[in-house]
């Protein structure tokens, strides 16, 4: 059944860090569901799908993920003095229930949550200008590039991504790209409290997938690319499958912004229920880059082009490469939707950096450096091929690979730099239970296959040390495999490394014994 709108509020509601008072009913209400025990006309404290987070009063929706049941725990959430609990048909519930717990019964708790908790936070999306952003790359640049340009013109905007969740000068580390539901709600409410305007999020397929982003419209939704990534177990059973959950974006939002160049886009938007602009380098896009010219400067590397269509304008970007152009119209394209000023995109474009994401860490004028997030075969390809676009004197590739993960992917990376790299410096990423050499030892049969020559160093601040001194003017070295991340993890520990603060000691260490940038 559909419940009815709920009664008064018993008490004023503050959900963000303090204990609430509110009727079930309330949360209930954009449900299509049952209750099969007691009532929904009671007061509840608090929503969690976590059960260590109950405490009495507490609603405990129950999640059927890839590894736990949520149900499981009910006797437990009852033992913590739960007041209702959310379950899932078909999911045998435990008949001895107490009968002063609420027991409602859903389709989809993965679903209920995501309504329940926009419920519980007071629907905070509609207080926000909301951006969500999907694509199996360029998602987290593009995040960047939009909220540094509309904070530039004072629209206060949060930010929820791969790297992290802002709002305001808090700054959370990620755990998911697109967080659960709860999350989201609670950081939109957040942001609405700050005094945020808008919001830009990443928008992942598994997100899209198990109902993350359910109930929300956003008011712009956008497409970068698809390629096959995250197919097989716990992630996606098919190519197909993968492009219909990137494609519910366009049923969920008022504005579609899609990439015109990208061979899936028909596909993308053919259901869409919203009005679609697009943008791209062919003349076909709305908004359109012509006259691409890329600049190798000591120390730096870029690119500039001339926007035309919906938006004219110079374009200058302190960072490589065709995607570079493509996440830049991307952001113009969004932007563009604010009226900003063009003087100021113009400036925030240029100075955009996004930690571990092509990131140019200066450190001398003879050579570039740099940090990527690539580690994967397929990500390795595409920036070491950008890269070779600018003619450097030599292409240096510092990377490793993870432990307790697929050898596949060490034997095609390995491949991969071998052909691409004039050197690769092969490293420690992530070794976790494995041993650092054995890891080593896989990513050197990859380089085999090609005649790309190699250094092996485990230790990744001694292989930096090597990059660094043994730099010749007019390289390009790419340290590539950790990008934003700032551990290292080794028999499950994870230890603090920051490939910047690496680099820095390096530095310091050197021109202690004379070197000089």
């Amino acid at each position: 059944m559909l419940l009815s709108e709920c009664g008064e509020r018993a008490v004023a509601i503050n959900r963000l860090g303090m204990e609430v008072s509110m009727k079930l009913s309330e949360l209930l209400q954009k449900l299509d569901c049952a209750v099969i025990q007691n009532t929904a006309e009671r007061e509840i404290k608090g929503l969690t799908s976590d059960s260590r987070k109950v405490s009495e009063g507490y609603v405990f929706v129950c999640i059927v993920g890839a590894v736990s049941d949520g149900h499981k725990y009910i006797s437990q959430v009852i033992e913590r003095k739960a007041a209702a609990v959310i379950v899932q048909e078909g999911s045998g519930v435990p008949d001895n229930i107490p009968d002063d717990v609420t027991v409602v019964c859903v389709k989809n708790t993965r679903l209920a949550l995501a309504l329940m908790s926009a419920e519980y936070f007071k629907r905070p999306a509609e207080k926000l200008f909301t951006i969500g952003i999907t694509g199996t790359k360029g998602k987290t640049t593009t995040t960047y590039m939009v909220k540094n340009v509309l904070d530039a013109c004072g629209i206060k905007t949060g930010l929820i991504g791969t790297i992290e969740t802002i709002i305001g000068d808090e700054h959370t580390p990620a755990c998911n790209t697109t967080p659960e539901s709860y999350a989201i709600h609670e950081s939109f409410a957040k942001m609405a409290d700050a005094g945020c305007r808008a919001v830009v999020m990443e928008v992942s397929s598994q997100g899209l997938k198990l109902d993350r982003t359910a109930g929300i419209m956003f008011d712009i939704g956008v497409f970068t690319n698809l390629e096959p990534d995250h197919i097989g177990p716990d992630e996606h059973a098919s190519f197909e499958e993968y492009l219909e959950c990137k494609a519910k974006l366009f049923s969920q939002c008022r504005v579609g912004i899609v990439n015109a160049d990208d061979a899936h886009t028909p596909e993308i938007i053919k259901n869409a229920s919203c009005s679609v602009e697009s943008y791209g380098i062919s003349s076909d896009a709305d908004i359109r880059a012509e006259n691409i010219k890329l600049f190798h400067e000591p120390g730096k590397i870029g690119l500039s082009y001339d926007c035309t269509g919906l938006v004219n304008m110079p374009v200058t970007l302190k960072l490589p490469g065709k995607f570079s152009v493509y996440n830049s119209l991307c952001a113009i394209a969004v932007t563009r939707h604010f009226n900003v000023d063009l003087d100021i995109l113009e400036k925030m474009l240029y100075e955009v950096k996004v930690k571990g994401r092509i990131e140019i860490v200066n450190v001398s004028d003879r050579f570039t450096l740099m940090i990527d997030y690539a580690h994967n075969a397929m990500a390795l390809e595409s920036i070491l091929e950008t890269l070779k676009e600018y003619r450097p004197h030599r292409l240096v590739c510092l990377f490793g690979c993870g432990g307790n993960r697929s050898k596949e992917r060490r034997f095609e990376m390995g491949e991969v730099s071998g052909k691409l790299a004039d050197l690769t410096i092969i490293t420690s990423d992530n070794p976790r239970f494995e041993e650092p050499l054995d890891i080593i030892a896989d990513i050197q049969k990859g380089i085999a296959k090609t005649s790309g020559r190699h250094v092996d160093i485990a230790d990744r601040k001694e292989a930096i040390r090597y990059a660094i001194e043994n730099a010749e003017d007019g390289d390009i070295i790419v340290l590539a495999g950790k990008g934003h991340e700032d551990y290292q993890e080794i028999k499950g520990v994870k230890y603090p490394m920051d490939e910047r603060v690496l680099i820095k000691e390096v530095v310091a260490e050197l021109e202690e014994k004379g070197w000089r940038p």
